[in-house]
Formats: C-alpha cells, structure tokens, sequence
C-alpha cells in the first residue's frame, strides 16, 4: 500500500451528491461496508477504520437525477488490502444479491457495481506489483475475465464484518470531454505521469510508478458537457500532497498553465478542463 501515503500524491476523499441521503448511508453501510464517523441532516462521512474519512456523500437541496452522457464520476475505486478481502465481499455481494461487473486487470482484479444513484464504485485488491509489466513507461493493463473459482478459493470463511481497516481510496476514474487539455492539466499541472493510453479514448496517470491514481476517458463523448451543479454525481475529489512545498509547486504549475485557482473553506480548489472539481490537501 505504499503508492498512497507520503512522499506519493494520491486520491483521498472523494465527495459525492445523492438524492436521498438515508437510502444511500443504508447502502454503503449495508452493501458496501462503512461506518459512519459523522451525520448531519444532509451530509454523512464514511469511513474503514473508524478515523479516516474516505467517502463523504450529502443531499443538497434541489437535487436532480445523474445526467447522462456528461462529464464527471465513471468511479471511484476501494482498495482492499488482501485478496481474501476481496474473495470475503464477493460472497458478501452474492449473499445479497448484488449486480456487478468483473474483470481481471493484470495489475489487479475488480468488481464493479453502482449506488442507488448509478454512482459507479470499483472494489478491487492489487496484485504485487513484482508481478506488474512495464514496457519502458506504460504499464500493461487488460480487460480479461476475473477467474472466480481461483479467487474464492482464498476466502476464510469467517462472516463479513464490513470493509476492512486497511482500505484506502485506490484511484477515481473520470468521464472527461477531451485528453488534449486534461492531459496537459494532469501532466503539467498536477505532476502525474502517463501510465498507460488506450488509444485516443482514455489515459491513465499515476505518481510514484502506481498503475493508476486516475483514469480519464471520453466514452460519454468528445464535447460531453459538464452536469448541472445540483445533479447527482461527483461533487469534488481531493487529492492529497505530501506537504506545503509540493502544494505551492502544484499551484504554480497549475497557475502556468491558465487552470482556476480559488480558496473555499480554507481549503484550496481547482478545476479540471471537464469541470471535475479537485480539493488540494496536505
């Protein structure tokens, strides 16, 4: 788990909108495996391990459905710290008959389901990075099926207490309107590298040689517009710097480049060529 802590730059809380806030906190506790650390009317923070927020959701008012084919949350993804983690919810999913998608990655394997609200969540647990293939600076990444046999062949048997203590915000993928310019805002702005590029449709970059902390593509389509502010979705993402120093280069870089700057709450915002907002923490 060393690609999310110091000296790395990676995804912290990510910040969603829902219509119904006791519907979804049920979900996420129930389905998903959080604890709520704190409540308010409209808002709840979840968190793993009982001190660290990794999902914020809250209901504003006037509050309308998911947009379709606009820019914003394709989904936020849990890292789960061991395979048997991962075996442990897929029998916790199949228990409650839960949807989902799969898929085997090479770098990791995954599961993919959605929120009341079609809030797109990935599940997964990586594979050691030992095992991971680089050719010079991209990473090999596929779409193969998860063998689940193999997978839950690892599962113990114990009942499922919810998400483990060790989870963490693995990545968070983004529908975005073009590469061109959010490459340059990624790259030159936030300091990622490129990782891995499928063809002109979606790129993936990543500090520290991770496999991925974002995934950007264009299958809602090139020019996708950004949703209604009061729609269900994405609200904001932090990203989270290893310190001051680096949250000042980061401003210049982003500065030099022309991207948005602005303080709100004490905290420091900008704003992705797509409208995906990002809070930078320390």
């Amino acid at each position: 788990m060393n690609f999310h802590r110091e000296p790395i730059t990676f995804v912290g809380v990510v910040n969603l909108k829902v219509q119904n806030l006791e519907r979804s906190i049920a979900f996420y506790q129930e389905i998903i495996g959080f604890k709520v650390l704190e409540q308010t009317e409209r808002k709840a923070n979840l968190t793993a391990d009982g001190k660290t927020v990794l999902l914020s959701i809250e209901q504003p008012n006037s509050i309308i459905p998911k947009q379709g084919r606009t820019t914003g949350l394709y989904h936020f993804a849990l890292l789960l710290p061991e395979r048997s983690d991962l075996a442990q919810i897929v029998q916790h999913f199949i228990e409650n008959g839960v949807q989902l998608g799969s898929s085997d990655h090479l770098v990791s394997e995954a599961l993919y389901l959605s929120d009341p609200d079609g809030n797109g969540i990935e599940v997964y647990t990586d594979r050691d990075p030992s095992e991971w293939y680089w050719n010079n600076s991209e990473v090999d990444m596929s779409v193969d099926p998860l063998n689940f046999p193999d997978l839950l062949s690892t599962w113990n048997h114990q009942p499922w207490k919810g998400l483990p203590a060790g989870t963490v915000m693995g990545h968070i993928h983004l529908h975005v309107s073009e590469l061109e310019n959010t490459e340059e805002f990624y790259t030159k702005g936030l300091g990622f590298d490129v990782v891995k590029r499928y063809g002109a449709q979606a790129l993936f970059i990543s500090d520290g040689k991770y496999h991925h902390h974002i995934g950007l593509n264009t299958w809602n389509g090139v020019g996708a517009p950004t949703p209604p502010s009061n729609s269900v979705g994405l609200k904001s993402f932090d990203l989270m710097l290893p310190n001051e120093e680096k949250k000042k280069l980061i401003v210049a870089q982003l500065k030099d480049i022309g991207a948005p700057i602005t303080e709100e709450n004490g905290n420091t915002l900008t704003t992705d060529p797509s409208g995906n907002r990002i809070r930078l923490k320390v």
